[in-house]
């Protein structure tokens, strides 16, 4: 098999194993805090074993580190968001409201980065909004607190994806990652006793059968699918990579069908909206291959 051939099966099996992680966290019977204050731990522990040596963070000034430090204090809020958001409403309507990130990215990107604004990622943003109006219009009431809340997610995940895509050339990718998700636990940390005298019928201990699901969330869909993403990137092009990773809530939804069985849950209305935000969402790389500023 030749490196491109390797590199899509790779990518493509990183993008799958992405879209298990809305079921991952819709199984597990933790609260999204205790879930994620678990996936950060462990993938940061598992990160220890792929760094080759300390020297790499020697190298890196307070400010760098301060800056990641930043971004995966985001990381973290986002992932709070994102399996709140499932908690609240469920895996499908999540992933739905995560496709979302390209309209905050085109909205926030000019801003953050200082580039000119282009048009089509604009105009191609505000067309997602008519396929969430579809989505809320077609979901139970009781569930809305869940879309406000992946739409949050969904805010966030563009916010620090823009972030280290300012910073990232400041340090090497993985004492990047490792910046993140320590960062990301410290301050989780920090939520855990106010969590927990709030809410005392909490646990943060998960059963045998919710930490063998922490254990493929954190190392399978967060630690593996980092490193197949990574090396994948470096034999396919921007449009290629930009296409495949956006398969990820097809992947997601398909899942959760089979899985749960969230289609049962879900108006035909529903659907029409998911249809309209991934047509919008599998636009954005043949407009950014015409008219990209990093065009291909």
């Amino acid at each position: 098999m030749d490196a491109t051939k390797r590199a899509y099966l790779e990518l493509h099996i990183a993008v799958f194993l992405w879209g298990f992680t809305a079921i991952l966290g819709d199984l597990i019977s933790l609260s999204a805090l205790s879930l994620v204050w678990w996936r950060v731990l462990i993938t940061s522990c598992s990160l220890i074993f792929l760094l080759r040596s300390g020297s790499a963070f020697r190298k890196l000034s307070r400010k760098t580190i301060l800056q990641f430090a930043f971004v995966g204090a985001l990381t973290g809020v986002h992932w709070l968001t994102f399996f709140g958001a499932i908690k609240l409403s469920n895996a499908s309507i999540t992933l739905v409201c995560m496709a979302t990130t390209a309209f905050f990215t085109a909205i926030i990107e000019p801003l953050v980065l200082r580039t000119k604004n282009n048009w089509w990622e604009i105009g191609l943003g505000f067309l997602v909004i008519p396929g969430m109006a579809l989505v809320v219009d077609n979901v139970d009431v009781s569930m809305h607190a869940g879309i406000w809340v992946g739409l949050t997610s969904a805010f966030l995940a563009a916010v620090f994806s823009i972030l280290n895509k300012k910073w990232i050339q400041n340090a090497e990718p993985l004492s990047i990652t490792f910046i993140e998700m320590s960062s990301a636990w410290l301050l989780l940390s920090l939520f855990l006793p106010f969590y927990f005298h709030n809410e005392p019928a909490a646990r943060l201990l998960p059963s045998l059968k919710d930490l063998g699901m922490l254990l493929v969330l954190a190392l399978a869909c967060t630690t593996l699918t980092w490193v197949l993403a990574l090396r994948a990137l470096k034999h396919l092009s921007a449009f290629a990579s930009t296409l495949t990773v956006n398969l990820e809530p097809v992947y997601g939804i398909f899942l959760a069908w089979v899985i749960l069985h969230e289609d049962k849950e879900l108006s035909a209305g529903f659907y029409w909206g998911v249809l309209l935000i991934l047509v919008v969402v599998f636009s954005y790389p043949v407009f950014n291959k015409k008219f990209g500023r990093n065009s291909i």
